[in-house]
């Protein structure tokens, strides 16, 4: 059974990662849709204040509680984001909260004794997260549905939608086991993340690739790369699943695949808000893919431990 402090740390780390991402999906979905679907665009909307909401509790809860090593991953705020939310703002009229950018850059590291009211309001945010990952998963299954019979329209892929939906249900699986306080067997859950973010790296470069103007080839060359290595990689973190091929290999590879891919995603942000790549791609996408490079890149080197 996880301890008091385990719970607490993982919970808050879970979720400044995770909280961040879903209040951006929800963005994503909600300047997709034409006017027609406007009541969609207002329940995406909703959900983004929701889990804006979610993540300055947590943010309140997280300083002196959560470790070093999660706060200086770029998984929770990269030197991109500040910026890439303004410029993002400005493009669309959506106004993003920067202030939580700001209270996340101020966080420290650290261990919080054990509490039980502190814990008691950890449960209370995990409870919250639940419900309100019930809710996102079921309206963005809806869109899919929706997209898929022709029965509306977005400027989102298909894909993509399916994509968040797959992170969506991963957070919640995640938030409801601990809540059953288990404890996470290393290996299995080696094998399964890296199967899982692969996939989702391959599917990142596919969608740059989609997203750029026709003149940027070299860009679209090299997107196109990630995605075939990346597919390649998911295969073989299955096969390691099958016990074909040793994990640790599949890590390796996969570690070093993620830190190119990074470093790839790190300059488009920097070129995206700077204007320099001619794309439809919007800076906060550039700066959600890198922020998930990275957290994929901190499992990994956990995992190598």
């Amino acid at each position: 059974m996880l301890s008091s402090m385990d719970f607490v740390r993982q919970s808050l780390e879970l979720h400044l990662f995770f909280a961040r991402i879903m209040k951006e999906h929800s963005f994503f979905l909600e300047v997709s849709f034409t006017p027609r679907d406007m009541s969609f665009s207002k329940t995406a909307d909703e959900y983004r204040i929701k889990f804006d909401n979610l993540l300055r509790d947590v943010v309140s809860l997280s300083n002196g509680a959560v470790s070093q090593s999660v706060l200086h991953s770029g998984e929770v705020i990269t030197p991109y984001t500040m910026k890439a939310e303004s410029v993002t703002s400005f493009y669309t009229g959506v106004k993003i909260p920067t202030d939580l950018t700001k209270a996340e850059a101020g966080l420290s590291g650290g261990i919080h004794p054990e509490n039980v009211k502190f814990e008691q309001r950890v449960f209370a945010i995990n409870q919250r997260a639940i419900e309100l990952l019930n809710g996102l998963i079921q309206f963005k299954s809806l869109i899919l549905s929706n997209v898929l019979a022709c029965k509306m329209f977005t400027v989102n892929y298909p894909l993509l939608i399916d994509h968040i939906m797959r992170e969506a249900k991963l957070y919640l699986r995640m938030v409801q086991r601990l809540q059953n306080r288990e404890i996470v067997n290393i290996e299995k859950e080696a094998m399964e993340q890296e199967s899982f973010w692969n996939r989702i790296m391959a599917e990142h470069a596919k969608f740059i690739r989609g997203l750029l103007d026709p003149t940027e080839e070299q860009l679209f060359l090299t997107a196109d790369k990630f995605g075939k290595e990346f597919d390649a990689l998911t295969a073989e973190s299955k096969a390691a699943m099958d016990m074909t091929i040793p994990l640790a290999k599949v890590t390796e590879d996969s570690l070093e695949a993620t830190k190119s891919i990074r470093d790839f995603k790190a300059q488009g942000t920097q070129g995206l808000i700077e204007c320099k790549i001619r794309s439809i791609i919007i800076p906060l996408l550039g700066d959600h893919t890198l922020r998930e490079a990275n957290h994929f890149i901190r499992l990994l080197e956990m995992f190598k431990m």
